[in-house]
């Protein structure tokens, strides 16, 4: 009984079975991507780079797009500013709070400080979220001090 069940284990793995890399090729790129901000950790700002493909843009589309930071008891305790060309800082940028935008490349600003201006980030653990057309996107990012030797 045994020889019998051996050949039909063999063809099921050499037929019935595809390779990763196969399973692989059919995967269809990302329509959003948010990315790792950087840098991470950070002290006191960052950039948050996200993309948004031209599938999403369809027929001449613009999604509203919002990104917010949260500590770690999911309270909203800042929303980054769009930058002008990629750049570090922040040039007259918007606030990205349901932001209709064009399909493309993006990145976003913080400057460590909270809602209301007045305070800092403490060092810890945030998670921004980025929203597309109410589908949300989030990644974890740490605030770190800078040590300074003392002498």
């Amino acid at each position: 009984m045994v020889r019998v069940a051996w050949p039909g284990w063999w063809f099921g793995l050499l037929v019935g079975f595809g390779t990763p890399v196969a399973a692989q090729a059919n995967v269809a790129p990302p329509r959003i991507e948010l990315k790792e901000n950087y840098p991470n950790p950070f002290f006191p700002t960052t950039t948050i780079p996200f993309e948004i493909s031209q599938e999403v843009c369809a027929r001449g589309h613009q999604p509203v797009v919002s990104l917010r930071i949260y500590n770690v008891l999911v309270q909203m305790v800042a929303i980054p500013v769009l930058t002008a060309g990629g750049s570090a800082r922040p040039v007259g940028g918007e606030r990205l709070d349901s932001l209709r935008l064009r399909c493309g490349e993006y990145h976003a600003f913080w400057d460590g400080k909270y809602l209301d201006g007045k305070g800092e980030a403490t060092p810890g653990v945030y998670y921004y979220q980025l929203t597309v057309d109410g589908e949300r996107f989030t990644r974890k990012m740490i605030a770190q001090r800078k040590v300074t030797s003392q002498q």
